[in-house]
């Protein structure tokens, strides 16, 4: 919420002592002009030293003799409120309006003072005043509407400001917070609809009703507005989003792509945006492999994405949808950006050896074993994959190394003590095939405990 604090000097007084002193010998006049002013100055003096007391003492010998002068009310309030007395503060601000409702920084003292004691429904009826002076505080009135939940006020004040002075951050993060509740959204739509035809060329109305049409699945009528967008603008970038959802729905791969493809090299559309679109398209190209391609294709637009890894998690829904060939291919994909992606080459290795590549599960591990020469899950994979290819003295090697560099692991223990017996098992040694299938028994029961 807008706030701020005025203060003001005041060099000249608006001492209206004619009237007052007008059947005063001219002597006493004077006298009195003088005590007023040494009074009032000696109360500016105190406050600027913050001695509060003596400065309302000084004010008060004031207000006894100019009791319609507003600036002391004004300037009581003003001490009251660095005391935070502020129902003093506020009575004395109020004072002095009434005797000059025409001058403003009386009315924000009023305000201030409500701010500070979060009397937001007084300060709606204070601003509305100010809003006389100054339309400035019609921002202040936006939030004071937010704050006392009248959205519907707030909501009618965004659109009238968004369209008199311009849009700004804050008034367009109170609306995404009022449309959240779906009974506002009827009338804001209509509002777009309205704007919209004031103003055909104006793209971010088209935008804010698509996303209305869609949040409220009315995808028809959002179609319809990005046709609309389209048409009057037709480099808009924004109309291939709805556009691209549209073609999806229809089955119209080749309009899809064409769209996604205009997503994906504009630089106005907010990334999480092109993350659900490449999601959709993955999920619309397990049902339609001809446009794997173009899946491939889209992927190069997301290389230097340092948030999210797309060609690894492609890799993963594949992996968790038991398509291991196509995982594999992801992760090789993901590799050839990224090589020291340890992640990435364990998720391959377990893909290979689900596809039953033992071949290739050998040669990834014992290469990536030169890079990463203490990491315990390349010797497992490569005694695995030794082991199921029947190269059982490798496998023993490379499990009986690797076993070393397992730090607080009882799974990954479990699983090399069982490669280990298998390898003594192919080497027709018994006994220790036996102690390490006793040994991970003995590890699968300790987990369970």
């Amino acid at each position: 919420m807008k706030k701020t604090f005025f203060y003001i000097s005041i060099f000249v007084l608006l001492l209206n002592s004619a009237s007052f002193f007008a059947q005063t010998p001219k002597d006493t006049l004077a006298l009195a002009e003088n005590k007023f002013e040494d009074s009032f100055y000696e109360s500016l003096k105190q406050k600027g030293i913050e001695n509060y007391d003596k400065a309302i003492e000084s004010l008060e010998k004031c207000k006894d003799l100019q009791p319609q002068n507003a600036i002391i009310y004004y300037e009581l309030g003003k001490n009251y409120f660095s005391q935070k007395k502020y129902k003093d503060a506020y009575d004395n601000f109020e004072k002095a309006t009434k005797i000059d409702s025409k001058n403003r920084w009386f009315w924000v003292g009023m305000y201030d003072v409500c701010y500070e004691t979060r009397d937001f429904n007084q300060a709606i009826v204070i601003v509305n005043k100010l809003i006389e002076f100054k339309q400035d505080y019609k921002e202040d009135l936006t939030s004071l509407y937010m704050s006392t939940q009248q959205f519907d006020k707030a909501l009618t004040l965004i659109n009238e400001l968004n369209a008199t002075v311009g849009k700004s951050e804050k008034r367009d993060n109170y609306k995404m917070q009022i449309l959240q509740d779906s009974k506002y959204q009827g009338s804001e739509k209509e509002n777009l609809i309205s704007e919209i035809k004031k103003n055909p060329k104006e793209e971010a109305n088209y935008i804010s009703l698509i996303y209305l049409y869609s949040k409220s699945n009315q995808e028809e009528k959002a179609n319809e507005v990005a046709k609309q967008l389209e048409k009057e603008i037709p480099n808009s970038d924004f109309a291939q989003v709805s556009l691209f959802k549209f073609h999806l729905n229809n089955n119209e791969g080749v309009e899809a792509v064409k769209a996604m493809n205009i997503v994906f090299a504009s630089n106005k559309i907010d990334r999480k945006i092109k993350h659900r679109i490449l999601n959709e398209f993955l999920i619309f190209t397990k049902n339609n492999p001809q446009f794997e391609p173009d899946l491939d294709k889209a992927i190069q637009y997301f290389e230097n994405d340092k948030e999210v890894q797309v060609a690894k998690e492609i890799g993963k829904y594949f992996q968790s949808k038991k398509d291991f060939q196509k995982a594999i291919k992801y992760y090789e994909m993901q590799l050839k950006s990224k090589s020291d992606d340890l992640e990435t080459v364990l998720l391959l290795l377990q893909s290979c050896t689900d596809n039953l590549q033992f071949d290739k599960v050998i040669k990834i591990a014992d290469d990536q074993l030169q890079l990463y020469p203490t990491q315990p899950q390349l010797y497992y994979y490569s005694g695995l994959g030794n082991n199921q290819s029947k190269n059982y003295k490798k496998a023993k090697i490379a499990l009986e190394t690797g076993l070393d560099y397992i730090i607080d692991d009882i799974t990954l223990e479990i699983n090399f003590d069982l490669q280990i017996g298998e390898a003594y098992s192919g080497l027709g040694d018994f006994k220790n095939k036996d102690f390490y299938f006793s040994k991970a028994n003995e590890l699968i029961k300790k987990q369970k405990k």
